[in-house]
């Protein structure tokens, strides 16, 4: 069946990225991160496409039950830990492995009975102060998690960079010597990188690195783009146009009559708005690419239609193919013209939105 509107993904660009930050990582083991449904990619297709992750990271517990469910044997991390003693035998009944950011999680495992033994990643707050134990409060902390019986199966330490993705930000070294002076002595395998700390300038030496955004093939940087870093975009948002109409100068196009036609134009009408993942504040004259030509949206961005101005572009037709974002035009290039970021895009298309793998 022809679909009007699609996410189109493409499991061998995601291979590649992910080739591309082994190359960049080294000798560092990849914990692909695939939380909210792989950034809209799909949580279960994108896992199996990418066989040869070291593991793979989640944010919460019915996400990594998914991945098992479908047959994922990869290690996997839940980013945020458990909350319940339900969820603690639930991620022991399944394999998971733990991040520990919160003395409440240290009393779960105290208080735990059986013989199932974690992999636990204890997280240090150097910062970003949204989750961790503060540099005070870890060594308490690794030492109750040291006296855990069963033992820890492993322990491992992470954080999180808050402005890894601004280059010139001084305060990513300051929370990596913050890290460092924190653990120092203490021979365990870290964790700092996500994909901007993999593709940024500063030196984290991390026996593993987080990839998310970079995985997809989209740029964590404003100023470099997805192809500078050697990464392909693995989604393409495709739709087409379902009516042309010709507008003479003076009439407005839209809700709000937002836009008033300068001149004569020819609108091509495109079946993609807000209700499939489309900011409505996205301003007239970002590019969607209508037969390979660029084109500029014009009025307000409807709940299933946007209209483009494709009066230099010949040919147009109903059924003529749209591309919203994808190779040609980056996703962190309508992300700037929305005034967010490209992961908001990504994560934001909807779910009458079908996937389909290329």
């Amino acid at each position: 069946m022809s679909r009007l509107i699609r996410a189109v993904i493409e499991p061998r660009a995601l291979r590649h990225n992910l080739s591309t930050v082994r190359e960049r990582a080294r000798r560092a083991r990849v914990m692909a991160v695939v939380k909210a449904n792989a950034y809209g990619h799909g949580l279960v297709p994108a896992a199996l496409s990418l066989p040869e992750a070291d593991a793979f990271a989640v944010a919460r517990l019915e996400e990594g039950l998914a991945l098992r469910a479908a047959g994922i044997t990869q290690p996997i991390v839940l980013l945020e830990g458990v909350f319940t003693a339900e969820q603690l035998l639930e991620a022991a009944r399944h394999g998971f492995d733990l991040v520990v950011h919160d003395a409440l999680q240290v009393e779960l495992l105290e208080e735990m009975t059986g013989a199932h033994r974690f992999v636990l990643w204890i997280k240090i707050d150097t910062g970003m102060n949204r989750l961790g134990f503060p540099p005070r409060e870890f060594a308490p902390a690794l030492e109750r998690v040291r006296r855990l019986k069963p033992s820890p199966l492993e322990i491992r330490l992470l954080t999180h960079l808050a402005c890894a993705d601004e280059p010139d930000n001084r305060m990513t070294n300051q929370q990596v010597a913050r890290f460092r002076e924190t653990t120092r002595g203490l021979d365990y395998s870290v964790s700092i990188a996500n994909s901007a700390g993999i593709f940024g300038s500063a030196q984290l030496k991390c026996d593993w690195v987080r990839p998310g955004l970079a995985l997809y093939g989209a740029s964590p940087f404003a100023a470099t783009s997805a192809a500078q870093l050697g990464l392909e975009p693995v989604m393409s948002l495709e739709s087409s146009v379902i009516a042309v109409r010709r507008v003479t100068a003076g009439e407005t196009v839209g809700y709000g009559a937002a836009w008033t036609a300068p001149r004569d134009c020819l609108i091509a009408i495109i079946a993609a708005g807000y209700g499939d993942g489309l900011p409505r504040g996205l301003p007239g004259g970002t590019p969607v690419l209508i037969a390979g030509a660029r084109a500029p949206i014009v009025g307000r961005v409807s709940m299933d239609m946007t209209a483009v101005d494709v009066s230099a572009v010949p040919g147009v037709h109903v059924g003529t193919a749209a591309l919203l974002w994808g190779p040609g035009l980056p996703v962190e290039e309508i992300a700037r013209h929305a005034g967010t970021i490209p992961y908001e895009l990504l994560c934001s298309v909807s779910q009458r939105v079908p996937l389909e793998l290329r």
